[in-house]
């Protein structure tokens, strides 16, 4: 498996990009109008891309998506139903990359992990940017 979807009821939870993964050109998986785009970027030695900015855009997010790839140990991420029943246990070791997208979700850290997080700013602090929730 390459490639993954978590999506249940037309909530997209999730992407998973395994770590072996392999792409012949650059790919993003991610549909064009989502607000964090995740997917390979693949050229031949010897590729070089002009030197280059990107257009200062003003765009409107509403959604708070969260990249992790992980870079040392292992990490188990599950996924919650909107009525707290657990969907599923995803676990992510070394090279793999998930975009959280929507839903209910946990990490729980099965061997010491270091991971690479991104996600969109600026960071409104954990009361605003967070919300627990009770599960099943």
């Amino acid at each position: 498996m390459a490639y993954e979807v978590i999506e249940e009821d037309g909530v997209r939870y999730a992407e998973i990009i395994w770590a072996n993964t392999e792409v012949e050109i650059t790919k993003f998986y991610s549909p064009a109008e989502s607000s964090l785009q995740f997917g390979l970027l693949a050229h031949e030695a010897g590729f070089v891309e002009p030197p280059h900015y990107h257009h200062p855009v003003k765009r409107e997010i509403n959604d708070l998506q969260q990249m992790l790839v992980v870079q040392r140990g292992v990490v188990a991420i599950d996924f919650f139903r909107p009525d707290g029943s657990r969907l599923r246990e995803v676990v992510l070791k070394v090279g793999d990359a998930i975009n959280l997208i929507d839903g209910v979700h946990s990490v729980r850290v099965i061997e010491d992990m270091q991971c690479v997080s991104v996600k969109q700013g600026p960071f409104l602090g954990d009361k605003l940017d967070k919300v627990n929730v009770d599960t099943k």
